[in-house]
């Protein structure tokens, strides 16, 4: 494995293949995003609960919209059993990051450690392609990128962690070849 440690890719940096699939990835982000408003105590209400939970205010209002899905979905409906796997997934790596955690192993590859850990568990494996579509040959679907950058979210909110700054302040990340995430930002433990 070779892990090429670097700073955030600059408009004028990379190769055209990087810069074409992070237009792609921000196309797909912007298409899912929904903007409304909400009451101040509504919001206030929601933000309180998201930090009972050690979550973000967003993803805590993305699992009660899912859970609605879940809930009204007929049986065997396709988006609701990839969105119960998404939820799996998200709650075993969360609490697996957290686990790994408390065992001492936090090093600033902690995004890529978790995610290691979790892929050697077949029955985990199975859950993550069904949550990002993946076909039947294993060829990762259009939610893989999406919940990738999810899951190191919550991994580092998990710990209490931040991206780690480089020398010229940006968010260091590494990139790796051969691992269910390609990407990831390096972390260091908040002061």
């Amino acid at each position: 494995m070779e892990i090429n440690e670097e700073t955030a890719t600059s408009p004028t940096g990379g190769s055209d293949v990087a810069r074409k699939r992070k237009r792609r990835l921000r196309r797909i982000a912007q298409a899912t995003k929904v903007s409304f408003s909400l009451e101040p105590d509504v919001r206030q209400l929601f933000a309180d609960e998201a930090k009972k939970q050690g979550m973000e205010l967003g993803h805590l209002m993305q699992k009660v919209l899912e859970n609605h899905v879940l809930e009204n979905a007929e049986p065997g409906n396709a988006l609701a059993e990839r969105l119960r796997a998404k939820r799996a997934v998200i709650d075993h790596t969360v609490e697996l990051a957290r686990m790994i955690d408390a065992a001492g192993r936090f090093d600033e590859h902690f995004i890529l450690t978790v995610m290691r850990s979790a892929s050697q568990d077949a029955a985990y494996a199975e859950l993550y392609n069904i949550a990002i579509g993946a076909d039947a040959e294993g060829k990762p679907g259009r939610a893989q990128a999406p919940l990738n950058q999810q899951l190191g979210r919550l991994i580092k909110k998990a710990v209490g962690a931040r991206g780690k700054k480089s020398e010229t302040g940006r968010v260091a990340r590494a990139q790796v070849a051969g691992e269910v995430i390609s990407t990831y930002t390096l972390l260091e433990k908040a002061a």
